[in-house]
């Protein structure tokens, strides 16, 4: 059962204008329509990598590693074009057999260990949730959505390692409106998607190993040579994500691309780590220097945030020098980035033939501005008890004159029955009503808990949302090894345009890193956004599970005792034995006879 509702109470002509700019951009984020006609197979592909620093008021290293790869060929689009797309070149293989066995339309997947500390680190390019996520859309020719996606869960499962084999129905779900398509405008129905998060997941090389080898160079030559493990893994934050969906070649989208984006973002405690010292380089995070770049690669760059530096004249000192400064909008905001082409062979030295970048402080206190996110949020569980309780939601829009509509998901498992009408969205001391609410019931053992709403968040304002819940009984079978450890219960998805703080232009996103590139917006006074709350931990009522441990030692002992004394009785035989002299009776005897005394 699923009931959804639209409450437009008494809507402005400005709200209204956001509400339809927040559904344009949910609906689709960038691209033309699919175009009919007969398909084409052309094997043109290119590889491009990229790698963003950025230093993080913290005293932290923000390391963000992109490799993209475009293949200019029409997966699943006809017999014809199936047995031409049996060679692989750049785009690996055994994602394309994915693609074109399960007719996936897009895939997204993450692995996330820690959580992004937004208050001090600012937004990311691209965020996840702790754990593992994965939703993908399929086409509609698919008849057995359900089917499908056990299926792929399963090949994805072993493809990366993964506990992927762990999703079923109690933790899917079929979103309405937070996740659309992003390559291409189709009005696709929902039933073609699905979406799931294990937030207990654990990220570990095993993970990493196969996300590498999806990359035309492997881990040999180009920015894959920094991806060592025992590095990236030492780290305060660490995710890697696969990308793929379907973008358009031109204008009119006569003809489709399949892209692969493989995103690893990490983030490096240059006190814990180092000396103590605010300095880096590349040999001080990754134990390894550049010598060689993919050969396959079209394009391999390395972008460093100097924004900080613009504000007060030599505050650090780049080594060696950037050749070229490049200027653009990262989430409404002017960056400047130092550019280092490695497809240029004067950036490597002439000795060492090697490029280690690597920056030094000229200032005995570093000065790196902190960074107040327009748009954030924070989750927590409130009450007392292991009866009922309260999951609080805050969403912070710190724009000083300018509101936006959020679209809000939350999952929440059956074991936690919510209360619907016990939902409150309180904003600057008054109820604030959701202009869309689509909610879905859990059913025990089945499926979890749906809920996803529409809220405006008015300029400089703190939303808080908050629904009552009351923790379930379990069967003593469905205890984890660790009943007392807690419940996780995945992380709260928050999708808005916000609006830019600068005047953005739609031909400078050309110039911006790759990472900015997979949320492009039609709009240029907006951008889109996507986060991730804290995923929450909540206690259920356990039981005593030393009982049977109780019950078994009592049951030894009377089957020891009782039984076993029982037993000996029935068995044991019985006979009658003269009395006969003791050893006392027989020393005296010899004593008697050595003095001449008769014997007893």
């Amino acid at each position: 059962m699923a009931i959804s509702m639209v409450m437009a109470p008494g809507l402005g002509p400005d709200q209204g204008r956001f509400l339809l700019l927040a559904a344009l951009a949910l609906l689709t984020v960038s691209g033309p329509t699919w175009a009919a006609g007969p398909p084409q197979c052309p094997q043109r592909d290119r590889f491009e990598e990229e790698l963003v620093l950025k230093p993080l008021s913290t005293g932290d290293l923000a390391a963000d590693f992109q490799f993209r790869t475009r293949w200019d060929v029409e997966l699943g689009a006809g017999e014809s074009c199936k047995k031409k797309v049996s060679h692989y070149r750049l785009f690996p293989k055994s994602l394309g057999q994915v693609i074109s066995k399960f007719s996936v339309r897009e895939l997204h997947l993450s692995f996330t260990h820690g959580f992004w500390r937004r208050g001090g680190w600012g937004l990311p390019f691209l965020q996840a949730p702790p754990g593992a996520e994965l939703w993908v859309w399929f086409q509609s020719s698919v008849t057995d959505v359900d089917t499908a996606w056990k299926e792929l869960t399963n090949v994805l499962s072993g493809l990366f390692c993964a506990s992927l084999n762990f999703i079923d129905s109690t933790n899917t779900v079929t979103p309405t409106a937070s996740f659309k398509p992003l390559g291409i405008i189709n009005e696709m129905d929902h039933k073609f998607l699905r979406y799931a998060a294990l937030p207990r997941e654990i990220v570990c090389t095993e993970n990493l190993t196969p996300w590498k080898k999806l990359l035309p160079c492997g881990s040999k030559a180009g920015l894959a040579v920094l991806l060592k493990a025992e590095r990236l893994f030492h780290t305060s934050y660490h995710s890697q994500a696969v990308h793929v969906r379907p973008v358009c070649r031109n204008e009119l989208c006569t003809n489709t691309s399949w892209e692969l984006t493989q995103s690893l973002s990490v983030v490096f405690d240059l006190y814990s780590s180092g000396s103590g010292k605010r300095e880096w380089s590349l040999f001080k995070m990754f134990s390894r220097t550049l010598t060689e770049v993919c050969p396959l690669a079209s394009q391999s760059t390395i972008y460093v945030d100097i924004t900080d530096k613009d504000k007060v004249n030599d505050t650090y000192e780049l080594i060696p020098p950037a050749p070229v400064v490049l200027n653009t909008t990262v989430h409404g905001k002017w960056r400047s980035y130092a550019v280092y082409n490695l497809l240029n062979p004067q950036l490597y030295s002439a000795s060492s033939h090697s490029l280690n970048i690597a920056l030094k402080w000229k200032l005995s206190k570093p000065l790196v501005t902190p960074e107040v996110p327009v748009f954030y949020a924070e989750r927590y569980v409130s009450g007392f008890g292991l009866q009922s309780g309260k999951i609080n939601t805050l969403i912070y829009n710190n724009h000083p004159c300018r509101a936006f509509p959020v679209l809000l998901m939350e999952i929440v498992p059956w074991y936690l029955r919510l209360y619907v009408h016990t939902l409150t969205i309180t904003a600057k001391g008054k109820e604030n009503k959701p202009s869309y609410i689509h909610y879905q019931p859990a059913k025990d053992r089945e499926c979890p808990h749906l809920l996803e709403m529409l809220i405006q968040l008015p300029a400089k304002s703190v939303t808080k949302i908050g629904i009552e819940f009351e923790r379930a009984l379990l069967k003593w079978t469905e205890y984890p090894p660790d009943p007392n450890h807690g419940f996780y219960v995945s992380s709260s998805v928050l999708s808005a345009l916000v609006p830019s703080s600068v005047n953005m232009e739609i031909n400078s996103t050309k110039l911006s890193p790759l990472s900015t590139k997979l949320f492009p917006t039609i709009d240029s006074s907006i951008y889109f956004v996507r986060l991730y709350t804290e995923a929450l931990l909540v206690n259920l009522p356990t039981p005593d599970f030393s009982m049977p441990y109780n019950v078994i030692c009592l049951t030894c002992t009377v089957v020891a005792v009782g039984y076993g004394s029982f037993y000996n009785l029935l068995t044991r035989t019985f006979q009658i034995v003269e009395p006969s002299g003791g050893v006392a009776k027989r020393i005296a005897n010899m004593i008697r006879r050595l003095r001449g005394v008769p014997p007893i």
